[in-house]
This record gives C-alpha cells, sequence and structure tokens, in this order.
C-alpha cells in the first residue's frame, strides 16, 4: 500500500492529529520501508519524549506506542500507564508485557483492550500467542479453533495457526503452508516471514531463506531472531560488514543484548578471515545430510524413524535385507530409496555397519547411548552453531563431547558464544566438551 504524497513521518509522531491502529500502520510501513526513515522517527521520538511532562494522556499513549516501536517495552510500558487508559492504550500495554515474557499479565491486557472497543479478534489472536508462550499450547488452540469469520483469512490468524501447529508437533509442510499463506495474505508480517525463513533455512533453500529474513530484519519493533539470522547468514558468504550492521541494529534497539553483543564481536573478529580448517569432502558431507530433508513417501519415513535412521550415513549402513526385514518396510519403499540414494551417488550398505562410539571422555555413567547418538540439528541450537557442527561433521551428542573446545573454535564463524551455547546443552545432559 502506498504512504501517499501527504504523509510527514515527523509531523505524524509530533502533532496532536488523529492517531490510531491505521495511523500506526502508516508509520510502520514507512520506517520499514527505508531505514533513514527510522532514523528521522527515532528523532521525532525523542523530541515527543522531551516534552514528556506536557502530554495529555492521549499524548502519553501516542508516545508510548512509539517507543513500543523502537523496542523500548519497559518504558513503552509505564508511558502507557499514564495515558488515557483507552483501547488503544491497553493494547499497546499487552503488547509490551508479552515482549517482556509477562504473559498472564499480557492476557489481561488483551481483555480489557476488547473490553474497551479494540478489535476483539486481533486481542483474542494476542491471546492466543501469550497462552501458546506460557506453555498452554492446548488452550492456545482451542481458543484459534473458536475463532471464525473473516479473521481466518487474516495473516496473523495465519500465522497463529502455523507457530501453533509447529510447538504442537505438526510437519513442516503443514508448518510452512501456514507461514506461506500468512505472507501471502501480508507480505510484511515479521513473524511469518521469520518462520517461513526458518523453514527455507532447514531445508537448505538458502537464497529463499535470506531474502525472507531480509524481509522481517526491515520491519519494527526489531525482530531479534531475523536480524540475528540474517547476521549468521551473511557472515557464511563471508559479507562480515553486513554482519555487523544487523547486530549493531539490535543493540541499538537493546542494548541488554548479550547474544547479539557477543556475535558481533565474532563478526568483527571474522573480519580478520581464517581458512576453514576442515577439508572438503563432498561424500562425506552428503553423508551427514538428514534423511528428514528429502521427499519420500509417509511409510518410508515412518519407518526409517522407528529404526533411529537420521542421516544418510545412517541409511547407508544398512544392506537390503536388513531394511526388507524391518516392520513395514517392504519391497516399495526399498525401491524409493535405493532410487534416492543413487541419485546422490550413494548406494545401501556402503558405509560400514554401524560401531559403538568410541573413545568418549569419561561421562556420567547413566547417560546411555540413546542420548549420544541424540542429532545435534534436533537440540534447538542456534542457526551459527546448527551450520558450523555440521560443515565440520559433527551430526550428534557423541560427535560433540570428542571435540575440545579449541577444536570447536578453529572452526570459521564458531566463536565465544557458539562455545557458550554448547557448553550449556552439554550441561543439561550431564555432557562436557572432551578435557573439560
Amino acid at each position: 500500500m502506498a504512504l501517499g504524497q501527504d504523509f510527514d513521518l515527523k509531523q505524524m509522531v509530533l502533532l496532536n492529529c488523529s492517531f490510531g491502529p491505521q495511523e500506526i500502520a502508516r508509520i510502520n510501513r514507512c520506517i520499514s520501508s527505508k531505514y533513514a526513515n527510522f532514523r528521522i522517527f527515532h528523532e521525532a521520538v525523542n523530541e515527543l519524549e522531551s516534552h514528556e511532562d506536557e502530554q495529555s494522556p492521549a499524548g502519553m499513549v501516542r508516545l508510548g506506542v512509539c517507543l513500543y516501536l523502537l523496542g523500548k517495552y519497559r518504558r513503552s510500558l509505564t508511558v502507557l500507564q499514564h495515558g488515557d487508559g483507552g483501547a488503544l492504550a491497553h493494547f499497546y500495554m499487552a503488547k509490551d508485557q508479552f515482549a517482556l515474557k509477562n504473559y498472564d499479565e499480557a492476557e489481561k491486557e488483551y481483555a480489557l483492550a476488547r473490553t474497551a472497543g479494540y478489535s476483539a479478534d486481533d486481542c483474542a489472536l494476542g491471546i492466543v500467542e501469550a497462552r501458546r508462550s506460557a506453555g498452554k499450547v492446548q488452550e492456545a488452540l482451542n481458543l484459534l479453533n473458536e475463532l471464525s469469520g473473516s479473521v481466518q483469512q487474516t495473516a496473523e490468524y495465519l500465522y497463529q495457526r502455523g507457530i501453533t501447529a509447529m510447538v504442537s508437533g505438526g510437519t513442516s509442510d503443514e508448518v510452512g503452508n501456514w507461514f506461506s499463506r500468512a505472507v501471502d495474505t501480508d507480505p510484511m508480517h515479521p513473524g511469518a516471514l521469520f518462520g517461513l525463513a526458518m523453514e527455507n533455512d532447514r531445508r537448505g533453500n538458502d537464497d529463499e531463506a535470506l531474502e525472507l529474513y531480509k524481509r522481517a530484519a526491515a520491519q519494527f519493533p526489531s525482530h531479534v531472531g531475523s536480524l540475528i539470522n540474517l547476521g549468521i547468514m551473511y557472515e557464511d558468504r563471508g559479507e562480515n560488514d553486513l554482519a555487523v550492521q544487523c547486530y549493531e541494529r539490535i543493540l541499538d534497539a537493546y542494548p541488554e543484548n548479550e547474544y547479539a553483543r557477543l556475535y558481533l564481536k565474532d563478526a568483527q573478529a571474522s573480519s580478520q578471515t581464517q581458512e576453514d580448517v576442515v577439508p572438503h569432502n563432498p561424500t562425506q558431507q552428503i553423508l551427514r545430510t538428514r534423511v528428514a530433508d528429502f521427499e519420500l513417501s509417509a511409510r518410508a519415513r515412518n519407518c526409517l524413524q522407528q529404526m533411529g535412521v537420521q542421516t544418510l550415513n545412517d541409511l547407508c549402513s544398512y544392506t537390503e535385507a536388513e531394511l526388507l526385514s524391518s516392520k513395514n518396510f517392504g519391497e516399495t519403499s526399498l525401491e524409493e530409496i535405493k532410487q534416492m540414494l543413487a541419485s546422490r551417488g550413494l548406494q545401501l550398505g556402503q558405509t560400514s555397519a554401524k560401531t559403538p562410539i568410541q573413545d568418549f571422555p569419561e561421562v556420567d555413567s547413566s547417560i546411555d547411548r540413546e542420548i549420544l547418538d541424540k542429532p545435534i540439528a534436533s537440540m534447538g541450537f542456534s542457526v551459527r552453531a546448527r551450520k558450523c557442527m555440521s560443515r565440520s561433521g559433527i551430526t550428534t551428542l557423541g560427535d560433540l563431547i570428542r571435540k575440545t573446545a579449541d577444536e570447536l573454535l578453529q572452526y570459521k564463524n564458531f566463536g565465544v558464544t557458539s562455545l557458550a551455547e554448547v557448553r550449556d546443552k552439554l550441561e543439561t545432559y550431564g555432557l562436557r566438551l572432551h578435557g573439560e
């Protein structure tokens, strides 16, 4: 939607004119379309804030909403609490509380906003998000199922469907479909753009993921996840200056964000480039690929899952006879898998039979093989850490604990932030890096 030639961003912030959802949407489109406009907006908000003592209750709401768009949630909440107590004030207090992870308080504010006359559908979707984030996933799903009518065609509804399906264990295709529909409905929806970018990133569609992260990162308040992942992708491409800009933008809005600060330090250090110490071996890279990344029938995929097959290396360690002896695994599934492997220059039985993991450092005796075989991809690591480990052939927790901290830090783009993340994850399983 065009902004129009008569739109004056500074005037919209500073003057006592109409200010509601439509005006807020126009401001958001304006600052998202061009980063220079964000600077103008930032300066105007600073000027408005300098006259806080002179503001009417309605003026305090205007200031509070603008502070929310800057990502200053605590300050925004305080200002809005001195506003006029209307629907807009309660709605943005709810958004502030949500951003601050006060989910019960956010739900209360959404209810007050609805009572005061704010869009019932928008408030209901806000409550869905608050409940899901508080771990009340089934309650969130029940509320979504109760919504009907035009709200079901909105980007926010489609996004909430997608994110709820994701945390409920929905399939990748199902989740991706919801996010795609949300982006088709609103090409600027930050959550849907981020979710769709993550799905493409996971599937290895780097170019598509990069463009989606860019679009999500252009929205305000700054989407931290998009900016971090975008920065990581820039680093992977050797574009460290652009990565630094992403992390600096996070710190501009959220100066207390320690992850962004550490990522920035890593990116700046990466400008003094070092070669990736891992030799390139195409066959080994292919063998590390996850089976879930390939298009397989539901029967073949489920059978492999039940057998604990995670990667192509796992799959190639089986013979035809071993696969056929597995429950529900028939000739059709076998032929499907053989064709998939052949297209990548692989065949069944190509790798040695599964051998026990050796040379583990001493660990708690209660940690069993199932834990050590846990795939890194399922551990919730950041994109940077996951990609670095994947490139270096680390696919399981067992692989990881065979590495020393110094070895990990030698890998390209693997910095102190990723190392701290790895140690935290290992600690939850009673594991540690070799030599620690």
